[in-house]
């Protein structure tokens, strides 16, 4: 009985038992739609630095990904096991909890590897993805700024580290990017925020939509996106962008055209797919320049 309870107490996973049962469970906690973003971002800086040194990518790419997993758990268990929001979870706490401990690991040794091989900046300049997706839950997810903010700034600190880790230094060029997508990514996020407008209401969680409303916060998050859009015109006109970064313009403004016309959840997944479409075009700007 006691070795049944100290096995029931190890489990990492709530439901089923043994190693498929733990790996699935912590597979779970890998969100693709959230992840690819932003480790395509890594990738990014590196194509904007203009060399591509595959080690120190891998490694600053290693460390996003750990980040975002840390992220992904601590979400979750503050949702389950803290505030009950959720019906479910695929890990037990102290499921959540090794997690936590080993993604955490894998993100500072990828951050310490790029200080030896690259200097102590690289490591300095990787280390915010790892505490804005730390504290995201549940200090940074209750405030409208930080709430809306927090992926968004994880996106531009993760594309100036990207650049950062190729050349040992960072560019007007890059923080001009860093800031279209923090501007974008905010508009998209304060529509994804409103999915959940009722239940974020009843727990006084204060995001966008509950602080000035669904209707007004939709208008706002069409400024931004409208915002970012007018920053890649004007960065192109300034030679920051290539020419053909306007491209990325069209296309993004095309999806938000049709998502302006379906609900919060509709509407987020269309905008995050052309998101990814928006980051394309702009690699391919980037790196070929067919307008140059």
């Amino acid at each position: 009985m006691a070795l049944t309870a100290a096995s029931a107490h190890m489990e990492i996973a709530r439901h089923g038992t043994g190693p498929p049962a733990a790996l699935r469970a912590l597979a779970s906690q890998i969100h693709p739609v959230f992840m690819l973003p932003p480790l395509a971002t890594s990738a990014f800086g590196a194509v904007l630095a203009g060399r591509f040194a595959l080690d120190l990518a891998a490694l600053h790419i290693a460390a996003t990904f750990f980040a975002l997993y840390t992220a992904h758990v601590k979400d979750g268990y503050v949702d389950f096991y803290v505030r009950g929001e959720d019906d479910d979870h695929p890990l037990t706490a102290r499921g959540c909890k090794l997690a936590l401990v080993g993604a955490s690991a894998g993100f500072f040794l990828a951050a310490a590897a790029l200080g030896v091989l690259v200097g102590i900046g690289a490591a300095l300049i990787t280390l915010p993805c790892w505490l804005i997706a730390y504290f995201h839950a549940p200090q940074l997810d209750m405030n409208p700024v930080t709430a809306t903010a927090g992926y968004p700034a994880g996106i531009a600190v993760t594309l100036v580290g990207g650049y950062y880790v190729q050349t040992g230094s960072i560019s007007a060029t890059v923080l001009a990017f860093a800031a279209v997508f923090v501007v974008l990514l905010s508009g998209i996020k304060v529509i994804d925020d409103s999915k959940d407008y009722e239940y974020d209401r009843s727990i006084a969680k204060r995001t966008v939509a509950v602080a000035l409303g669904r209707r007004r916060a939709r208008v706002s998050a069409y400024l931004l996106m409208a915002t970012a859009l007018s920053l890649v015109v004007a960065f192109a006109a300034a030679a920051l962008f290539p020419p053909s970064a306007v491209f990325a313009v069209v296309v993004f403004a095309g999806v938000a055209l049709v998502a302006r016309r379906a609900d919060d959840r509709l509407a987020t997944m269309l905008l995050i797919r052309g998101s990814y479409l928006f980051l394309a075009v702009l690699v391919v700007a980037v790196w070929f320049e067919p307008l140059s």
